[in-house]
């Protein structure tokens, strides 16, 4: 509030100098503007809008020189009066419009007028220029409106105005729009999204396969659940996903199953493969491998030592980022045994040690380190794996867990930056009996192609963290999954029987195929799998000599069989052979499964509640992706299946799913 003082002192400061160039400038624009009796609309209107009396009145209140006396209040107050005269007569014309925006000439004003306008002196005050969008018939309004306070006039005056008022235009509006400039008066247009910086793993879709010409196929097993997160995120936002964000397998074993389990640890897991029909095509089938592991006693999982890779660089200095993540491993801190182990590493610009290795029991200390864990900094990545990986090796869990979890929202940008030499670090160190896991935070600056890379060859697995609630599901719900391994490198190769099958297409796995001889090389890495783990894969097969068949049989590659003794296994429509290896072994073993008349399921729905689901899951992935083979099956009954399958439903999983599946429906526009 301005004291009389301040009066006292403000009325003896000079008033500036009048601008000869500033009356002009405030005259042509209000020759330009003024339409009170004959001008039309220049857009979107019917009829040409008169000026209220209000806005008259403060006009002429703005234009009054017994107001603008004194020279330092006419400085305070006409900027304000201006500003809320340009905002009142801008309110009835929008400020940007579609159409054409060719405005409609304005007579000359009255010479009464004219005379009153080239009488003012306008003060001389030039503030910070900005640009927004404007309409061209608000334009030279806002124009005077600014020039009332002697401010500089805009580059922007009617394009039909007299050559004399016509000025050098470094801008010229487009068709849909007109931008004008009004000094100081105005907010800054609405930001922009920025640029996303996310690096996906682009792949395309599993194609369908010849049984006769590729009966093999071969492919690592998944067990990462970001695809899911990603999903979400992008339909909680209003958007439709990305299809490379949508990796079909992570989304159906985003899901807990109660597939039948081994009865001890002798054999960690335990597969399960049905035939039944296909819900979107009835002239094909479905071959369902069900996988679970097995579930380790609390009583007697290993001891574990755990390293917390933090990435505290400045941007993660974002709500979703670093205080979700603290929120995170704090939840995971709870979880831990009192004879674990726990060190935190931090980088960001420099890596550094945090928390030396530290038994969980002195939990409060663990927690102080984090609560003051602090954003700042570039990203020195690979300096941050080679100190984690020390610690963790420094304190090495002989039959225990070892395991780095590193959180970050993105790239490393300092050091050590290709994804294969990161690749080829992360494989070097997993020799030591130490797996990685990678955790994902925020949006923006996400590297989900490095996290597949290192999660995958580190022995470990990649999640998304996008709330609260997820982390407690993949650091407190499936903790023992996450943390202890039962089996590493483990693979499956499916051999079809071209008497049976013509064809096959896998569902998902695309970043994770194989060559067939791999499935034999003991040194080739693959996925692992953690206690109590359900983990699903889907073919979808054509029976020899159904409709559906999509590729021509081969005119000279039909296999002869002898007519007396048949084909061996010909009854088999495929044979699954998985290989594994247990945590601390470096040899790999073997399960078989031939699949035959006996795995078929006649109906759809006498399929179980868990296996109708997780088909209802791989349909809504594929309808994200596009996929053609899905043909016209709807959302409504991917939504419809899903609903049947629900079940019990205890941490309220599926029934999110299900919402997510109405925001597709409505983002997609089909249904």
């Amino acid at each position: 509030m301005i004291e009389d003082d301040d009066l006292k002192i403000l009325g003896k400061t000079p008033a500036p100098k009048p601008s000869q160039a500033a009356r002009e400038r405030a005259l042509a624009a209000a020759m330009a503007a003024f339409d009170e009796k004959t001008a039309t609309a220049p857009q979107g209107k019917a009829t040409g809008e008169r000026l209220t009396d209000k806005a008259i009145t403060l006009w002429r209140v703005l234009m009054s020189r017994k107001l603008l006396s004194a020279p330092a209040i006419a400085g305070l107050m006409a900027l304000p009066l201006a500003g809320y005269a340009t905002f009142y007569l801008m309110e009835t014309s929008p400020l940007t419009q579609l159409g054409d925006t060719t405005p409609a000439a304005s007579p000359a004003p009255p010479a009464e007028v004219r005379q009153k306008l080239e009488a003012q002196e306008p003060l001389a005050y030039a503030p910070e220029t900005r640009t927004v969008q404007s309409t061209p018939r608000s334009a030279p309004l806002a124009e005077a409106a600014q020039n009332a306070a002697g401010a500089p006039v805009a580059d922007a005056v009617a394009p039909n105005a007299a050559p004399a008022m016509q000025r050098d235009r470094s801008f010229q509006p487009s068709v849909a729009t007109q931008r004008v400039q009004i000094p100081g008066l105005m907010p800054e247009p609405a930001p922009q999204p920025v640029p996303e910086n996310e690096r996906l793993t682009e792949f395309s879709t599993n194609p369908v396969k010849s049984a006769l010409e590729s009966p093999v196929s071969t492919f690592s097993i998944d067990v990462d659940t970001a695809s899911y997160s990603f999903v979400r995120r992008s339909l909680k936002e209003g958007m439709l996903p990305q299809p490379d964000t949508v990796r079909v397998e992570e989304m159906v074993n985003y899901f807990p199953y109660n597939w039948a389990a081994p009865d001890s640890a002798d054999q960690p897991f335990k597969a399960n493969v049905s035939l039944l029909p296909t819900p979107w095509n009835a002239n094909t089938k479905l071959m369902h491998i069900a996988i679970k592991g097995y579930q380790l006693p609390q009583a007697v999982r290993p001891a574990a030592n755990l390293v917390f890779l933090i990435d505290v660089s400045g941007s993660m200095d974002q709500p979703d980022k670093l205080p979700l993540l603290k929120s995170s491993f704090r939840l995971l801190v709870n979880q831990m045994a009192a004879n674990d182990t726990i060190s935190i590493v931090t980088y960001a610009g420099d890596a550094g040690t945090v928390l030396e290795p530290t038994k969980a029991s002195e939990k409060a200390k663990i927690l102080a380190a984090i609560d003051n864990l602090q954003p700042g900094g570039s990203t020195a990545g690979e300096a941050g794996i080679r100190e984690a990986y020390r610690l963790a090796e420094s304190s090495f869990v002989k039959d225990g867990v070892n395991r780095v979890m590193l959180a970050t929202d993105g790239d490393f940008n300092v050091g050590q930056t290709d994804d294969d030499d990161l690749k080829r670090l992360i494989e070097q160190k997993r020799e030591s009996g130490v797996f990685l896991s990678v955790l994902g935070f925020g949006r923006g600056n996400l590297n989900d192609q490095m996290m597949q890379e290192i999660a995958q060859n580190g022995n470990g697995q990649a999640a998304y963290i996008d709330t609260l609630a997820e982390a407690e599901k993949a650091l407190v719900q499936e903790a023992g999954s996450t943390l202890f391994p039962i089996a590493k490198d483990v693979k499956i190769q499916v051999e079809f029987n071209p008497e049976k099958i013509a064809e096959y297409r896998l569902i998902g796995y695309e970043t994770r195929a194989l060559n067939r001889e791999d499935f034999n090389d003991d040194k080739k890495d693959a996925g692992e799998i953690g206690s109590g783990h359900s983990v699903t894969a889907i073919y979808e097969v054509t029976p020899k000599g159904s409709p559906a068949q999509q590729i021509d049989d081969l005119r000279y590659g039909q296999a002869q069989t002898n007519n007396a003794t048949g084909v061996v296994n010909g009854d088999e429509y495929a044979f699954v052979k998985i290989r594994y290896k247990k945590p601390d072994a470096d040899v790999s073993q073997l399960i078989t499964q031939p699949v035959t008349a006996a795995n078929d399921i006649s109906t759809f729905n006498a399929a179980s509640e868990d296996q109708r689901f997780s088909v209802a899951v791989a349909a809504f992935g594929q309808k994200l992706r596009d996929t053609s083979q899905l043909g016209a099956f709807s959302y409504d009954q991917i939504g419809e299946m899903a609903t049947a399958a629900r079940g019990a439903d205890p941490y309220g999983y599926r029934g999110e799913f299900l919402s997510l599946l109405r925001l597709a429906a409505g983002l997609d526009g089909s249904r």
